[in-house]
C-alpha cells in the first residue's frame, strides 16, 4: 500500500515542483514503485515528465470530477516513473467540484483504485490553498515542505503550519510532516543559514539533512522534459536529489501502514511559537 506525500508549500518560487519532480524520479531510480500526480493547473510536474500538456486527454481534472478513474488517467514514462498529468482544464475543476459529494475527498477516493500499486504516491499541489490543494492535503499521509532560504519563505512556512493545523483538525487528523527540505540552498550567505537556525529550532529532526544547491542545470532540466537524474546523472543537482531520495527512504523503512496512520502528534508548547515571530 503506497504511502501518499503532498509536496506543498503555499509560496510560489521555492523550488516545490522542481523537488516534485526530482524527488519521485530518483525514489523509482531507487527501485521504488512511484507515481506523482500533477494538482496544478500549470502542468508543469507534466511537462517536466516529459509530456505535452495539451496531449493530457485523461488526467487530473477528469479524474476529480469522475470522467475517468485513476487508473484510466495514468501514463507510465520513459524515466520509471508513472504520472497522472494536468493541463489548463484543471483550473475549473474547483468550481466544479464545490456542488460534488465529498468535494474535499475525491482526490483520496480516486487514488484508492491504485494506492496497491505503487510503493509512494507524490502529489504535487498548486502554490496556494484551494479547492484542489485541500485534496492534495486530505488524501497524504505526510506533507513534504520544500523552503528557500530567505525571510519570505519563513512568511509561507507560518502560514502553512496554520493550514496544515486546521486541515488535521477538520479534514485528516492522520496528516503528518514528511519533511522540511531547503532548496536554492547556498552556505556562504549569512541570511541563508539564519533561515536555517530559525527551521531548525521549529523541526527539529524534521529537517533533512540533504540540501538542494541552486545549479543551473536543475534549471534547465524542465525544458527537455527530464528528471534532473537524467539530464545530468552526475551533476550536483543530481547527487543532491539522490541523496535526498536515500534519505527519504530510509525514514520510511520498514514501511508500515498501521502505524502511520495515527494521529500526527502535536509539537511541544515551546516549539509552537518558534514561527509566530516572523
Amino acid at each position: 500500500m503506497a504511502k501518499i506525500v503532498a509536496v506543498a508549500n503555499q509560496k510560489g518560487g521555492v523550488g516545490k515542483t522542481t523537488t516534485a519532480v526530482n524527488l519521485s524520479s530518483c525514489v523509482a531510480a531507487l527501485g521504488k514503485k512511484v507515481l506523482i500526480v500533477d494538482l496544478d493547473p500549470q502542468g508543469n510536474t507534466t511537462t517536466g515528465y516529459g509530456i505535452p500538456k495539451r496531449s493530457v486527454e485523461l488526467g487530473t481534472y477528469e479524474m476529480l470530477i469522475g470522467e475517468a478513474s485513476a487508473r484510466e488517467a495514468v501514463r507510465h514514462t520513459e524515466f520509471r516513473t508513472d504520472v497522472i498529468g494536468s493541463n489548463t482544464r484543471l483550473a475549473g475543476a474547483s468550481l466544479e467540484m464545490i456542488d460534488l459529494p465529498g468535494r474535499e475527498s475525491r482526490l483520496r477516493k480516486a487514488l484508492a483504485e491504485v494506492q496497491k500499486d505503487y510503493d509512494f504516491i507524490f502529489v504535487d499541489c498548486p502554490p496556494s490553498l484551494d479547492l484542489l490543494t485541500l485534496n492534495g492535503l486530505c488524501a497524504c499521509d505526510s506533507v513534504l515542505i520544500p523552503i528557500q532560504c530567505e525571510y519570505y519563505a519563513l512568511e509561507g512556512l507560518s502560514e502553512l503550519i496554520s493550514t496544515l493545523k486546521t486541515i488535521r483538525k477538520k479534514y485528516n487528523p492522520y496528516l503528518d510532516i514528511e519533511g522540511v527540505v531547503f532548496t536554492m540552498f547556498s552556505g556562504r550567505l549569512n541570511l541563508t543559514m539564519q533561515v536555517v537556525d530559525q527551521v531548525k529550532k521549529y523541526f527539529g529532526a524534521k529537517v533533512y539533512k540533504t540540501t538542494i544547491p541552486r545549479t543551473i542545470r536543475i534549471s534547465e532540466a524542465p525544458s527537455y522534459g527530464q528528471p534532473i537524474n537524467f539530464y545530468e546523472p552526475k551533476g550536483k543537482g543530481s547527487e543532491a536529489y539522490m541523496d535526498l531520495a536515500i534519505e527519504f527512504v530510509k525514514n520510511n523503512r520498514p514501511h508500515e501502514p498501521a502505524k502511520r496512520r495515527t494521529k500526527a502528534a502535536s509539537a511541544p508548547a515551546e516549539k509552537k511559537n518558534a514561527l509566530e515571530e516572523v
